[in-house]
């Protein structure tokens, strides 16, 4: 049976400090080369990790781990994703059984956020010093508790507080997921796949815009005079299932090895490269508390990149989420009274909408062309951003994105405005996927899941802002917020400007 030479070099110099390099006596069952390096403490020197990284992950190939890595991590996306916008699509039919008002309906969108800003920060702080595996397992539990429990209730304020508990469950998944995955990727192959996991997040879109187009139109369920349970709340409890599978599914995953090497512990991390190996072939450290890591954020040379990235992902939360979100109800409207969102059923410059009016089908079919449309911007992000670079596709894509909300306000038909609404849908999606690459490119390894967690915290407080704009704005002076998101979203792709290119560079 083949086997790797064994190759070991120990070089102490006068000043006590030394180096071991280690190939580690592999078979074709699981062993593999492995690069180690030391401080005089025993713990790994932070500013070498990154080469003895990227020597032990090339080690290891590239096959099966990494390709279920990838349905794993992808599945768990597409739960979050499912979860944010599921929401969007209830709001139809549970207007009348809520008794909701516009106000209303923009605070329970916004709670999805308010949860996710919390949790955001929490399970990203935690990520940087726990690990990546826990956090990951406990916030989609969280989030599968939270989206099964808020199918029960009966009144607006305990569907609310519990959307916000399963917000707090999104908070932590999508930020560290991200984390997670890039930490087994090479340099030669990690903006391409993490741009692959983003497409997820189009698939659990689709499945959301799907399963209620199949789901809540049948008005099946059980009803009693003070119980209800009909399609609506039964599309909440099936849409809990990725991420409550997600869960049971990460007991079985090892850590980060990058996140093992960084606190010191190389001998799990070796166990972990082995265990990659194994699987593609057949065959105490240092604490980061959340306040120091915070702080290191905003000095140099971290303090411009953390203001950008503040900043881009501020206005592409608030533009996108803030309508994006909205598109269900808006194509209700439009079907009930025609014409365009801003052009509909006005009454002394307020829209009057009847809460319990029936819902069209055509709703749903429309909410699944605008997620559909995600599509060919996964597939165009997929190849071309390891060639042209992240940065011209994220100032692209929002200028582009900003245009499209411009035009969805200008045109004047029903079927224009929903055209443009999946070119907004489609180019907004390469924005996303590029910024998830640069949020787990721009930040070295004990800062990159606080940072993440940091900004999808501030996406959250922008996504409720967005949400709570349209909300009370939408029925009487919808221009506001539709002008508004256009030019956010312009000026967020000229500060993309000013962003570093990552493109093929070593994590730091």
């Amino acid at each position: 049976m083949h086997t790797f030479t064994c190759l070991a070099e120990v070089m102490r110099d006068r000043s006590a400090s030394w180096m071991v390099f280690e190939h580690v006596s592999a078979s074709v069952q699981g062993n593999l080369g492995c690069f180690l390096e030391y401080s005089n403490s025993g713990q790994l020197d932070r500013s070498q990790t990154g080469h003895g990284y990227e020597e032990a992950i090339n080690a290891t190939g590239y096959g099966k781990f990494h390709y279920l890595l990838l349905a794993l991590c992808g599945w768990a996306l597409s739960s979050d994703a499912i979860e944010i916008l599921c929401i969007s699509f209830v709001l139809p039919s549970a207007t009348c059984e809520l008794n909701l008002s516009d106000s209303d309906k923009g605070l329970l969108n916004s709670c999805m956020f308010l949860g996710m800003m919390f949790g955001g920060y929490l399970w990203g702080t935690l990520a940087d010093f726990r690990g990546r595996r826990a956090v990951l397992l406990w916030s989609l539990a969280l989030n599968a508790v939270g989206g099964l429990s808020s199918s029960f209730a009966q009144e607006f304020w305990l569907f609310a507080l519990l959307r916000f508990v399963s917000g707090i469950g999104v908070g932590g998944s999508m930020p560290v997921i991200f984390s997670y995955y890039c930490e087994f990727q090479p340099k030669e192959k990690r903006g391409s796949m993490i741009s692959l996991l983003a497409t997820f997040w189009m698939c659990g879109n689709i499945a959301a815009a799907g399963l209620a187009w199949i789901v809540i139109p049948q008005h099946f369920g059980i009803s009693t005079p003070t119980f209800s349970y009909d399609s609506w709340r039964v599309y909440l409890a099936l849409c809990i299932l990725p991420s409550a599978t997600s869960a049971f599914i990460f007991v079985l995953m090892p850590e980060s090895p990058r996140f093992l090497m960084q606190m010191g512990k190389e001998q799990e991390a070796l166990r972990v490269f082995q265990r990659v190996y194994a699987s593609n072939h057949g065959c105490s450290g240092d604490q980061y508390p959340a306040f120091s890591t915070t702080v290191e954020l905003f000095q140099p040379p971290m303090r411009t990149i953390t203001i950008l990235m503040i900043t881009i992902f501020f206005v592409l939360s608030y533009g996108y989420y803030g309508l994006f979100l909205w598109f269900p109800e808006l194509f209700q409207r439009m079907a009930l009274y025609g014409g365009t969102p801003c052009d509909i059923g006005e009454t002394n410059g307020t829209i009057v909408i009847d809460k319990c009016a029936p819902v069209d089908d055509s709703v749903y079919f429309n909410g699944f062309l605008t997620a559909l449309s995600n599509l060919p911007g996964n597939i165009f992000t997929l190849l071309v951003i390891d060639r042209i670079g992240r940065k011209p596709l994220l100032v692209s894509s929002m200028l582009i994105s900003g245009l499209s909300v411009f035009f969805i306000y200008l045109l004047k038909t029903q079927r224009d405005s929903i055209i443009m609404s999946c070119i907004f849908g489609g180019v907004s999606v390469i924005g996303w996927n590029t910024l998830d690459v640069l949020s787990v490119e721009l930040f070295p390894t004990h800062l990159r899941s606080t940072a993440n967690g940091a900004l999808s915290g501030l996406g959250r407080v922008a996504a409720i802002l967005g949400n709570v704009t349209f909300g009370e704005l939408v029925g009487a002076h919808c221009a506001v917020p539709m002008i508004l998101v256009a030019s956010l979203l312009s000026f967020g792709g000229l500060m993309a400007l000013k962003l570093p290119n990552t493109t093929r560079q070593d994590l730091s």
